[in-house]
């Protein structure tokens, strides 16, 4: 038998775990990425300007990271919840 004509709960504790399990590699993916473009941008700059620019840059970029990665896992635990929510329905 489907899973789904057994019980409720277990597709939808299965989907909530493929959920998480997404959301986790995205955030990672999105934080490596973003490490390395930093530290790119950071060299580049010090080659080029004063220490106090790089700081402003540092700080603006981790801020437009963290802004970019919370987004992103708001909409996928939103999206995650709802089709959870459709399928538990």
């Amino acid at each position: 038998m489907h899973p789904l004509q057994n019980s409720k709960t277990e597709p939808v504790l299965e989907i909530v775990v493929v959920a998480v399990v997404e959301v986790v590699v995205v955030v990672v993916v999105v934080v490596v990425v973003v490490v390395v473009v930093a530290v790119v941008v950071v060299v580049v700059v010090a080659a080029l300007i004063e220490v106090i620019v790089i700081v402003v840059v540092v700080v603006v970029v981790v801020v437009v990271v963290v802004v970019v990665v919370v987004v992103v896992v708001a909409v996928e635990v939103v999206v995650e919840v709802v089709l959870v929510l459709v399928a538990a329905a």
